[in-house]
């Protein structure tokens, strides 16, 4: 009897975008973190917009007000305090297994650049004054060992496009269906940027599953400009189970589930 080794693919844990301000509760993200450590993908890929970067809202246009210093410190420092909870239990994870010689675990880190991010690089471009005093650097993604991928540059990993959004046209509108995104990229695509969530199927002449996943809220708070009934929209992660050539089975992780999995429910 000839037995035939089955081979799984890759495991990524998707984060949406956690739009991170000063005085959020970051307990959410630890929570989050605990849940790498059980899942142990391969491959972590955060979509964008990590930090928030309020102080920054006035500079998308030119001729805005000046940035006002201490309130851009305040940003940075929640970002990089919000970072440090939610990789403290992988890092603490990956120690017990060096100290107990057991199987290593380093997974891939991808952070997308997001639109908030951006709002660093547009506040530079709209008062060169701030040339050298502000940069994407003082967030310190890529010091907390994520690769960080610029503002609307795709990245492919194992067949699947990731982008913080994919672009309609030659106005740079984001795509706003996942269905629009399988019939404009003939891929399987996942996007972050726009609240809740949406997915589309379909499949490549050579019969590849093809998966479209758009899914842009991985946090708590409410947003301002939006009503009662637009705030209550979805908002978690997806684990995407045996990744392979651009197929996956994925599976959606509420963040309502991780606080009660985890006895942090508010």
């Amino acid at each position: 009897m000839v037995t035939m080794e089955i081979t799984m693919g890759k495991r990524i844990m998707v984060i949406p975008d956690t739009q991170i301000r000063p005085g959020d509760d970051l307990s959410f993200l630890d929570a989050i973190g605990r849940y790498a450590v059980e899942m142990k993908p391969d491959i972590i890929v955060h979509l964008g917009d990590f930090a928030d970067m309020p102080s920054l809202s006035s500079h998308d246009k030119a001729g805005s007000k000046s940035m006002e210093g201490q309130r851009y410190k305040a940003d940075i420092q929640a970002s990089k305090d919000a970072m440090k909870v939610l990789l403290s239990p992988v890092r603490a994870e990956q120690k017990r297994l060096t100290d107990t010689k057991r199987a290593r675990w380093k997974p891939r880190l991808v952070m997308l650049g997001g639109n908030h991010e951006h709002r660093i690089n547009r506040a530079i471009q709209n008062d060169p004054k701030l040339d050298g005093l502000i940069s994407l650097g003082d967030l310190e993604y890529e010091k907390s060992g994520w690769e960080f991928i610029p503002f609307l540059q795709p990245i492919v990993i194992e067949g699947i496009s990731f982008c913080h959004y994919f672009v309609s046209g030659v106005m740079g509108n984001p795509c706003n269906t996942a269905r629009m995104l399988l019939l404009k990229h003939h891929q399987s695509c996942i996007a972050g940027h726009q609240q809740g969530r949406d997915i589309a199927y379909g499949k490549r002449a050579d019969g590849t599953e093809m998966t479209a996943l758009i899914a842009g809220s991985c946090y708590e708070h409410e947003e301002h400009y939006l009503n009662h009934q637009t705030n209550n929209h979805w908002r978690g992660l997806y684990i995407l189970h045996d990744v392979n050539n651009g197929s996956f089975d994925e599976m959606p992780v509420s963040l309502k589930y991780l606080r009660k999995k985890y006895g942090t429910s508010k």
